[in-house]
């Protein structure tokens, strides 16, 4: 028999819900660090609400100019995408019904914090009793204390739930010393922000860093970057990992004590 306590982690879920329903398998914990919605696939861009709404030439004309860095551009292809549809109302819809399925898919227990493309303000609607929702928050989970940090910094992106760089640093604060820090970004260090793939410096936060060198937690946990140039690397005590990219992977990060 396993003795111990394990919990399994995932971030960037992006619409995967059946590996999601499969991801607290063995473990007595899920934690997800967020990014439940799937706007647009980069691997397959006939997936996610863009698509959907738009059809797959128009995702492929915006993954190509967003992947050339021509983000101007590609704002005004989704500006004229978008003229006379009540945006809103329409990307409201299509989250409800992934989030309906994605909330269902979560284990008891599972502990949420929410990403950069997520919208916090319809997540009570839909996390049900054995879901606890953290954001600059500290949970006991298995005997040690983990604090939650949700969102992502501004960024030419421009995703739903990107804060600034003050209002962020302040949930981190509210923290204080923790055993683990999960966050859905990374820390500000080149090598965890790199994305190989996209070729681009995905935006980290001075603010977790800091922490990180200061209260020394023995894990740092992230997404958000979704192939990183360094999945792991540890600064002073601290072990920091992206858990991976859970919607291409189907597989959580495990972590046992």
């Amino acid at each position: 028999m396993r003795g111990g306590f394990r919990i399994h982690v995932v971030s960037d879920v992006h619409g995967n819900s059946e590996a999601l329903a499969r991801a607290g398998d063995g473990a007595d914990a899920l934690v997800c660090l967020g990014d439940l919605v799937l706007f647009l696939d980069y691997a397959d861009h006939s997936r996610g609400i863009f698509p959907e709404l738009f059809g797959v030439e128009n995702a492929d004309r915006i993954v190509e100019l967003r992947t050339a860095r021509r983000f101007e551009e590609a704002r005004e292809l989704a500006r004229g995408l978008w003229d006379g549809i009540d945006r809103d109302s329409a990307v409201e819809k299509a989250v409800r019904g992934q989030y309906a399925e994605l909330f269902a898919a979560f284990p008891t227990p599972t502990y949420a914090t929410y990403g950069n493309v997520d919208i916090p303000g319809l997540w009570p609607e839909y996390a049900r009793p054995g879901t606890t929702v953290l954001d600059g928050e500290r949970a006991e989970i298995g005997g040690r204390v983990f604090g939650f940090v949700g969102g992502g910094l501004r960024s030419q992106m421009r995703t739903p739930y990107e804060i600034d760089e003050e209002t962020y640093a302040a949930k981190v604060a509210a923290l204080g010393e923790v055993d683990v820090l999960c966050s859905h970004i990374p820390p500000d260090v080149p090598e965890l922000c790199y994305d190989t793939v996209a070729r681009r410096f995905e935006r980290g936060s001075s603010a977790l860093l800091e922490a990180i060198k200061a209260t020394r937690p023995k894990y740092a946990l992230f997404g958000h970057v979704h192939q990183p140039l360094a999945q792991r690397m540890r600064i002073g005590d601290t072990e920091c990992v992206n858990v991976g990219h859970f919607a291409s992977s189907g597989t959580p990060w495990a972590l046992e004590w």
